[in-house]
C-alpha cells in the first residue's frame, strides 16, 4: 500500500478570510451575544420594571424563551 503526500491536509487548505469577512463574523457573534444578554435581563426584570416598559410577565417570558437564532426582523438582510 502506498501513501500520497497529497492525502494530508495542510494549513493552506483552509481558506483565508478577508478583513471584511472577519468583521462580519465578529459583528454577527457580537449581536447574538448581546441579544442573549438582553433576553436574560428581560427575564430577570421585576413586575414594576416590566410595567414601566409596558410589557407583561407573559410577554417577557415568551421573548426570553426565544432562541438566539430567532433574531429581530431588523437584523436580517
Amino acid at each position: 500500500m502506498t501513501y500520497s503526500a497529497n492525502a494530508c491536509h495542510s494549513a493552506r487548505a483552509i481558506p483565508r478570510t478577508t478583513p471584511r469577512a472577519r468583521f462580519r463574523l465578529l459583528s454577527f457573534v457580537t449581536n447574538r451575544l448581546a441579544l442573549l444578554h438582553q433576553r436574560r435581563s428581560l427575564k430577570a426584570l421585576d413586575a414594576r420594571a416590566l410595567d414601566d416598559i409596558g410589557i407583561s410577565r407573559r410577554d417577557a417570558l415568551q421573548e426570553a424563551g426565544r432562541s438566539v437564532w430567532d433574531a429581530p426582523e431588523s437584523w436580517k438582510d
